[in-house]
């Protein structure tokens, strides 16, 4: 028996940040940001709210989409590069705030791609065991950035999206294939330096800006723009697809700019991109989850369909899903 997305959930914080309220300290203004990212707002967590609060608001919109109780669930999987601790793992915290006792519950980190990484991990557990789980990628950015830093802060807002995966009720339906890939050598394009074993944390590091995160923006462009198109292709193949086969392109919400000089370059000529980063920015993790269940909910995807799921970033790391809905 294969394994299917049974329900999808999404959370975003309530507090809408404007360009011009998250450009001022960096120097640019509303116009800008559209240019160069065409993200028009975004929602960043008040004083109270941590990464786990978001994840388990999402899990239980997942829950509740797909008819299933927390005590159905044999594992919970939170992808998430700000933890709301070192440790335990975030995931410790939405398994006890959604009492689902019966769920083994950890965190994966993987950056923005960690979303897809978290589903191909746990579909593959659960094609070894039967069952429920919970995936979850959820992320507090506006936590680890530097105010003054135009290329990140306007980026990025605070979110979590969340699938239910479950037994198909047949094998031709749900995950069809899925590919991870990790280019090390690239470690240092997307990094928080201070705050773990290396460097520890210190009030200094704030002042040097080491505990910021920081990305290189061209150098992740090139990235995306080089490697991405050619691991689709033999992802495809690999598969036994025909690209134009594909109904619905769900990719991390990067940048918009970036985005529409990808979508070409993959041949999906026939396929739906879905976004969201014009109302929600770069919520990392939670990008391509938060952007499948908007997709969902508004009835587009339908019975058959093909659905790619694309995650890129930190690591620097890629992440396929290909799913039939």
């Amino acid at each position: 028996m294969g394994v299917a997305v049974w329900g999808t959930g999404a959370f975003v914080p309530s507090r809408i940040v404007t360009n011009d309220e998250v450009g001022a300290p960096a120097g640019v203004d509303d116009a800008w940001i559209r240019t160069k990212t065409a993200i028009r707002e975004r929602r960043w967590v008040d004083s109270h709210q941590a990464t786990s609060d978001l994840a388990v608001e999402a899990g239980r919109q997942a829950l509740e989409s797909a008819g299933l109780h927390p005590d159905d669930l044999r594992y919970i999987v939170v992808a998430t590069s700000t933890p709301d601790h070192p440790q335990p793992p975030t995931a410790a915290y939405v398994q006890h705030h959604l009492q689902a006792r019966q769920a083994a519950a950890f965190d994966m980190n993987a950056v923005c791609s960690g979303f897809v990484f978290a589903l191909s991990t746990v579909a593959r557990m659960l094609w070894a065991v039967d069952g429920y789980a919970l995936v979850i990628g959820a992320d507090v950015y506006s936590r680890i950035l530097n105010p003054k830093d135009r290329r990140t802060v306007i980026l990025f807002g605070d979110g979590a999206g969340a699938v239910v995966l479950g037994p198909s009720d047949d094998d031709r339906h749900g995950v069809i294939s899925t590919k991870l890939h990790t280019f090390g050598a690239l470690n240092d394009k997307i990094i928080v330096p201070a705050g773990g074993s290396r460097i520890p944390l210190s009030d200094i590091h704030y002042e040097t800006g080491l505990a910021y995160f920081t990305m290189e923006g061209r150098a992740v462009k090139d990235f995306v723009l080089t490697e991405l198109p050619p691991l689709v292709r033999a992802f495809f193949d690999d598969a036994g697809i025909d690209p134009g086969e594909v109904s619905h392109f769900v990719p991390h919400q990067a940048n918009g700019m970036m985005l529409d000089d990808l979508v070409p370059a993959l041949g999906l000529s026939a396929a739906q991109t879905h976004r969201t980063l014009e109302i929600y920015g770069n919520t990392g993790a939670a990008s391509v989850g938060i952007t499948l269940d908007q997709a969902d909910r508004q009835g587009l995807l339908l019975r058959d369909d093909l659905v790619l799921l694309a995650g890129f970033g930190g690591g620097m790391a890629v992440g396929l899903a290909l799913l039939r809905w």
